[in-house]
């Protein structure tokens, strides 16, 4: 029998604001941009840090897992983030989930790892401009002033009543990732384009 299955092409859970937020950029004469990163690979992993995996899997990705709390660690286009003592989240290109998946068991080989694909789970919105640490401080409680919170930080926490991964990118004026749910993404979107206001008019 043929395969009848029909292939349904890929939407953003924002994929509707996209013209929203990009008007923002344009408004508040660059003070602020705003824009959805969608079908970032994301892939939780949990292990032993002190264990033989964690080295292993360190080499199989080319970075070294992050040890420090609420750090960073990035090489080419994959970054880990440290989300607990023995937990991270591995994030890289849309697309990648299975053969990252793949290299982390592999490189694991006989060590207790969880490995678990969680790119569905959330969408990634790009917080940038000279203003981007004002707009995100309108409704998170975390000091996000370059110095506490600089490139290579990331924390779990929330932002305008809604959990969220936030990273401090590391290249000069990269701005912020916000990771959020796919489910409150809607929300956290309307919430930023009334916080940017401000700077919009």
């Amino acid at each position: 029998m043929a395969d009848t299955a029909l292939t349904v092409p890929l939407r953003s859970p924002l994929a509707h604001a996209a013209g929203r937020l990009a008007a923002v950029t344009r408004t508040s004469g660059g003070a602020v941009r705003l824009a959805e990163l969608p079908f970032l690979t994301q892939v939780n992993v949990r292990l032993d840090p002190k264990g033989a995996a964690a080295d292993a899997v360190g080499l199989a990705l080319g970075l070294p897992l992050p040890v420090e709390p609420d750090t960073v660690v990035r090489a080419g286009e994959q970054t880990a983030l440290w989300l607990g003592p023995d937990e991270w989240l591995v994030v890289g290109p849309p697309g990648g989930q299975r053969e990252l998946e793949s290299r982390i068991r592999d490189a694991a080989g006989d060590e207790p790892v969880s490995v678990t694909d969680v790119s569905a789970q959330r969408t990634t919105l790009l917080v940038a401009g000279p203003r981007a640490h004002d707009l995100l401080a309108h409704g998170c409680s975390l000091d996000l002033h370059p110095r506490v919170f600089g490139p290579g930080r990331c924390a779990q926490t929330t932002l305008g009543r809604t959990q969220v991964v936030l990273v401090a990118r590391d290249d000069p004026g990269a701005g912020f990732w916000v990771l959020v749910r796919s489910s409150f993404a809607g929300y956290l979107t309307d919430w930023l384009l009334d916080a940017a206001v401000e700077w919009t008019g």
